[in-house]
């Protein structure tokens, strides 16, 4: 892990910063980002906003605020209104990435909640982006049944300009089971091989073309099995900015799948990562009780 430190955003440099990371984490315009204005007043009622630092400067900075919401899981009654935390958005400068840096700021956002007497953290990413499904669904343990078709409409960033802004919700139950077990990493990653073994189906395998890129199957038939695989692309950015045709074939394939498995019980429950030329990447769903997370 990369030398950096973790505290909160306080003063408006801090804040200036923060924006800073934005611009250059999403290769974002002024209209695309949240303002210091925002920032400084979440910070100072009642929201968390936290910062990496490393030799002084702002390298990464995650920030939220409280919310409320029907929950379909948790330690009461399913579907029960309770107070959550909302992370809105959590930025790294690029050349900051992979570096453990997200992984440390969502752990003090963790414990920063739990100081809040809160215990469920929700917040929104794109599906098909598996550095974020790793992070957030392997590594922190988060669990998803929510699929937003369109949820931000057309933004004008790099990295989503001219594209349906499809998103996950998950659910991070912060004190749970399944939470501790990922983070204090006594849980190993399990591989697909552990999955196949298991007879656990991947109901959409794609095929890989000439070009090396992974391409949608024909649509899939009912679901029936209790826990299934999902493959999208693990490169998926790539395979936007050279073949877009195919990125919106696969936004609707995995669209469909989920709005459907979701609709019928199944919850994203893991995230296997295949190495490899191409390397493959899979979402495990399963249906679970409400108490299971």
């Amino acid at each position: 892990m990369a030398d950096f430190d973790i505290r909160p955003l306080r003063t408006l440099d801090d804040f200036r910063a923060a924006e800073d990371v934005q611009r250059a984490a999403w290769q974002s315009d002024e209209l695309d980002i949240v303002p210091l204005h925002m920032l400084l007043t979440v910070a100072k009622n009642g929201g968390v906003a936290l910062g990496a630092f490393a030799q002084g400067q702002l390298v990464g900075f995650v920030f939220g605020f409280l919310g409320t919401g029907e929950h379909r899981y948790g330690p009461e009654a399913p579907a029960a209104v309770k107070l959550k935390h909302c992370s809105h958005q959590m930025g790294i400068l690029p050349e900051w990435q992979s570096k453990g840096v997200g992984f440390a700021l969502k752990l003090a956002q963790r414990e920063a909640v739990r100081g809040q007497a809160l215990r469920l953290i929700t917040w929104t990413y794109d599906p098909l982006e598996s550095k974020n499904a790793n992070l957030n669904i392997s590594k922190l343990g988060a669990v998803c049944h929510t699929y937003y078709r369109d949820l931000y409409g057309e933004l004008r960033d790099g990295l989503n300009r001219g594209f349906p802004t499809d998103r996950f919700q998950v659910d991070w139950w912060i004190d749970s089971n399944r939470v501790e077990t990922r983070l204090t990493r006594n849980r190993p990653p399990l591989t697909l091989k552990h999955y196949l073994f298991a007879r656990t189906a991947i109901i959409n395998a794609a095929t890989i073309d000439s070009r090396g890129l992974p391409v949608c199957p024909d649509p899939i038939g009912p679901l029936s099995a209790e826990r299934f695989l999902v493959e999208f692309p693990a490169d998926f950015q790539a395979i936007r900015r050279t073949e877009p045709d195919l990125a919106l074939a696969w936004r609707l394939h995995l669209r469909s799948i989920c709005e459907d498995a979701f609709k019928h019980g199944y919850s994203v429950i893991d995230y296997i990562y295949e190495p490899g030329s191409p390397a493959r990447s899979y979402y495990l769903m399963q249906q679970l009780e409400f108490n299971e997370t």
